[in-house]
């Protein structure tokens, strides 16, 4: 990818939705604001929206447990739980409600590819518990809100 812009893409065949963006920053700096509370109260989430942390245990099998509100005021509570997690270059968890057992939580893998010169390409992979679910959140226009997300991110990383 040579531009500085999110894509996003959608498969009709696959439950998934995938977020792409180079970054002039290197991978680990793009996965430090993956990492660290105070940045992701920064950039995380789409425009208008803020991010209260709750708890965040970064390491294989803790969780990241935070508030999202809503520019108009509605609480969106949400939990991480950290699966994989390979410094600077790929981060896998499972992102739901913060309620335990959640059924309509969905698998996200993101990788961070080394360009060189002090740049990454990012990849994010949310996998869906089947493709009427990713369609279901498509409908309140998570493309278009996970995209705002990345532009956020790209913001904070210029900083």
């Amino acid at each position: 990818m040579t531009t500085m812009k999110t894509t996003a893409s959608v498969a009709d065949d696959q439950p998934t939705i995938t977020t792409e963006r180079e970054f002039a920053a290197p991978p680990a700096l793009v996965f430090r604001a993956h990492t660290d509370p105070d940045a992701l109260k920064v950039w995380y989430g789409p425009n208008g929206f803020t991010v209260t942390v709750i708890a965040m245990d970064f390491r294989v099998g803790g969780q990241f447990r935070f508030t999202m509100h809503g520019p108009d005021g509605t609480d969106y509570p949400n939990r991480m739980v950290y699966r994989e997690i390979v410094p600077s270059q790929r981060l896998v968890y499972r992102h739901g409600s913060d309620i335990d057992d959640d059924p309509n939580a969905f698998d996200v893998v993101v990788t961070f590819k080394d360009l060189g010169s002090g740049r990454t390409h990012m990849t994010k992979i949310a996998t869906f518990p089947s493709i009427e679910a990713r369609n279901a959140v498509m409908k309140f226009g998570a493309v278009e809100l996970g995209k705002q997300t990345i532009e956020k991110l790209a913001a904070y990383l210029k900083v």
